[in-house]
């Protein structure tokens, strides 16, 4: 018993490191305007989104196309970053000496 006790807190232990890690996770509900398999866009309200597609792209309830309302579930990743030249702290100014 202690052993199948050990055995399920080691399991939960390493699936909420797994998890920990993970981006967060958004979603876009509204009709397709867009689909050519590399990516989607989706109006939602007076906004389109344009979202990258892939073969990965797990889809459930039928066939992605022209008007259908989907629910695309979406993380954030970054692809690039560039560093420009950190802006420079600014020092105080010395005092000049105060006549008496």
């Amino acid at each position: 018993m202690k052993r199948t006790l050990m055995m399920v807190g080691l399991v939960l232990l390493i699936a909420s490191f797994a998890l920990a890690g993970a981006p967060k996770s958004y979603q876009v509900t509204g009709p397709v305007l867009e689909f050519d398999g590399d990516h989607i866009t989706v109006q939602k309200g007076n906004e389109k989104w344009e979202i990258a597609f892939d073969k990965d792209v797990k889809v459930t309830g039928g066939e992605v196309k022209k008007g259908a309302k989907v629910t695309v579930h979406y993380t954030m990743k970054a692809s690039a970053v560039e560093i420009k030249e950190a802006a420079k702290e600014k020092t105080p100014a010395k005092e000049a000496p105060k006549k008496k």
